[in-house]
C-alpha cells in the first residue's frame, strides 16, 4: 500500500506564546533533508495564537502546516494525543512551542530508527536558549522515587554527550516516536495532564520492549519552563503528583515499595543543598518560599493519592504489551539512575 502522506508529522501544543510559537514554526520552515508536515494543537489560546497560524503558516507554499484549534485548554497530553490521532505518519515528533530547531533535527532524529526496528523512540540535544553553552537535556535519567530529569541539566557542553547512544527516553519538548510502537502501547496518558508526560510514555515503551536513542545532530534551543515558569507552585504540584502516579503504574514493585525512604531522602538532600543555595529549592528563598515548596508538593501529594486505584487498574492493563520482567525493569531503573547528589543539586 503507497501512502500519500507525509514520513513525519510534528506536533507543536500552544497555549497564549504567540510569539513563541511563531519562532518555532519559523525554525520548522527551515528544516531540511525532511518529508514532514506541522500539526498546531492550539488549547484555547486567547492571545490570537490560532488566528496567527491561520494567516501566517496556514498559507505557506514552503510548509505543510494545519491548526486543530480547541476552545479550552486540554492539556499537553490530550493535545498531543489529538496531533497523533489527525495523522497517520510512520513518524511523530514532538516540538515545544518555546523551543527553536537546527535545521537538521529531523532528518537527525529520523535517522535513528533506519535498520533498527526495536528503537522506537530518538531523543535530541537539547540546549539553553538562554545560553547555548549549557544543556538543558541530553535524553533522560531517574530518581527511584519516580522523579526523572534531563541528562546533563544544567552542565557546560564540552562534547561529553557528543555521540549517538541509548537513553531512558527522550524529553516531550524535542522527541520523536514510531507510530507502529503508539499503536502498541498507546500514547500519552491524558490523567498526567502535563510535565511528567513524555516519562510515563517513554518507560511504558521502555517496559514493552522498545528502546530509545538519543543523537547530539539533532539539537534544539529551548527557553525553558515559558508555560507556567520555573517558580511557579503550580508546576512543582504536577510535577510531584505525576512522579508517584509514574512509579505506582509503572515501578516494579520491589522498588516501589520503597517509595518513601527514597523520597524522604531526596528531601533531606534538596533541603541541604538549599542551605548552599544550591538546587530547585534554593529558586524559593525565606521561609515564605519553602512554605509554598511544601505545600505544593503536599498538594501534588493529596491529588496523586486520588488517582492511585486508577493507575493501580492501568498498571494491571500493561500485562498484555509487558517485555521486560519486573528484574529486567529494576536493572534498567538502577543503570539509567541520577545520583541523589546531582539530583539534589541541580536547578532544572
Amino acid at each position: 500500500m503507497v501512502r500519500d502522506g507525509p514520513d513525519i508529522s510534528v506536533i507543536v501544543v500552544n497555549w497564549n506564546r504567540r510569539e513563541l510559537l511563531r519562532a518555532c514554526l519559523e525554525s520548522l520552515a527551515r528544516q531540511q533533508d525532511a518529508d514532514f508536515e506541522v500539526i498546531v494543537v492550539d488549547n484555547g489560546s486567547d492571545d490570537g495564537s490560532a488566528e496567527m497560524v491561520e494567516r501566517d503558516f496556514c498559507r505557506r507554499p514552503d510548509l505543510r502546516v494545519r491548526l486543530i484549534a480547541n476552545s479550552v485548554n486540554r492539556g499537553f497530553c490530550a493535545a498531543n494525543n489529538q496531533g497523533i490521532a489527525a495523522t497517520d505518519a510512520p513518524f511523530i515528533a514532538l516540538l515545544n512551542n518555546d523551543a527553536e530547531a537546527d535545521p537538521r533535527w529531523l532528518a537527525a532524529l529520523r535517522r535513528c530508527f533506519e535498520g533498527r526496528p526495536q528503537v522506537g523512540m530518538a531523543a535530541s540535544k537539547i540546549l539553553l536558549y538562554e545560553d547555548p553553552r549549557r544543556i538543558d537535556k541530553a535524553g533522560h535519567v531517574i530518581y527511584l522515587d519516580g522523579q526523572n530529569r534531563g541528562r546533563g541539566s544544567g552542565e557546560l557542553d564540552r562534547g561529553q554527550y557528543d555521540r549517538l547512544e541509548e537513553t531512558l527516553w527522550p524529553d516531550g519538548c524535542a522527541a520523536m516516536y514510531r507510530r507502529a510502537m503508539l499503536e502498541q502501547i498507546g500514547s500519552f496518558d491524558e490523567d498526567f495532564f502535563a510535565y511528567g508526560d513524555d516519562a510515563e510514555l517513554g518507560l511504558r515503551a521502555r517496559l514493552a520492549g522498545w528502546t530509545c536513542l538519543y543523537t547530539p545532530e539533532a539539537v534544539v534551543w529551548h527557553r525553558r519552563a515559558s508555560t507556567l515558569g520555573l517558580t511557579s507552585a503550580r508546576r512543582l504540584e504536577l510535577i510531584e503528583r505525576n512522579r508517584v502516579l509514574l512509579a505506582v503504574k509503572l515501578f516494579p514493585w520491589s522498588l516501589l515499595w520503597l517509595n518513601v525512604p527514597f523520597y524522604a531522602a531526596r528531601l533531606v538532600a534538596g533541603a541541604v543543598a538549599a542551605a548552599r543555595g544550591r538546587g530547585e529549592i534554593a529558586r524559593y528563598p525565606g521561609w515564605r518560599g519553602k512554605l509554598q515548596v511544601a505545600s505544593a508538593l503536599l498538594r501534588g501529594d493529596l491529588a496523586a493519592l486520588r488517582l492511585i486505584p486508577k493507575m493501580l487498574a492501568k498498571r494491571r492493563q500493561l500485562r498484555r504489551i509487558r517485555k521486560l520482567t519486573p528484574r529486567q525493569l529494576r536493572r534498567l531503573l538502577l543503570a539509567q539512575r541520577i545520583p541523589l547528589r546531582v539530583l539534589s543539586e541541580q536547578a532544572p
